[in-house]
């Protein structure tokens, strides 16, 4: 998130806001949460809000990223396989949370708000991609991957099928299968030896 140009943020007011507005969106879900809600919980008035961040849905995804990141680590344990498996598993985790669910009203909400959607596409699924196209780029480096690997498709062939289940079936995102996931993945993306 860029911000905007002036005084520096106070760190107290800006944790108050982010905490208000992730406490809001657990409680409410996206479209009831507003900036003067936040505001009021928060302590701050609106001007603040609106000086640090451009609109609700910029703050929402703000304070939705502080509370992710810290659950989705980006392993790195010498084998992609490994990478990816962990990577996986951790996702569906957070996924199926009352957190993670939260990406499920953020997607539909985003449906109908291009502004929503600009900012969880830019601030959550853009830098989970490459995260994941890193740990891919990293097989191909060690010989584990084919050479040719299209990373952006392959990056689809993996992640798709979680939110797959997780949007239109609503189908499990157990162990089971997110080890048959892996399994068929890597045999067609591995390197043939």
């Amino acid at each position: 998130m860029e911000k905007k140009k002036g005084r520096p943020r106070n760190a107290e007011a800006e944790k108050a806001i982010l905490a208000a507005a992730y406490d809001l969106l657990l409680e409410s879900g996206f479209g009831a949460v507003t900036v003067e809600k936040i505001a009021e919980q928060a302590k701050v008035s609106k001007a603040t809000i609106y000086k640090w961040w451009p609109n609700k849905a910029a703050v929402v995804m703000d304070s939705f990223m502080s509370a992710a990141l810290s659950r989705l680590p980006v392993p790195d344990t010498g084998s992609v396989r490994n990478d990816i498996a962990i990577q996986v598993t951790n996702l569906a985790k957070f996924l199926t949370s009352r957190e993670g669910k939260v990406i499920n009203e953020l997607i539909a909400e985003g449906q109908s708000d291009p502004k929503l959607a600009e900012e969880y596409r830019s601030r959550y699924f853009s830098p989970r991609r490459l995260e994941s196209h890193r740990i891919l780029e990293r097989g191909v480096h060690r010989g584990e991957l084919k050479q040719d690997l299209d990373i952006e498709l392959t990056i689809d062939l993996i992640y798709g099928p979680l939110f797959y289940r997780l949007l239109i079936t609503g189908e499990k995102l157990d162990e089971t299968f997110i080890e048959s996931l892996i399994n068929y993945a890597f045999e067609g993306i591995k390197a043939k030896r």
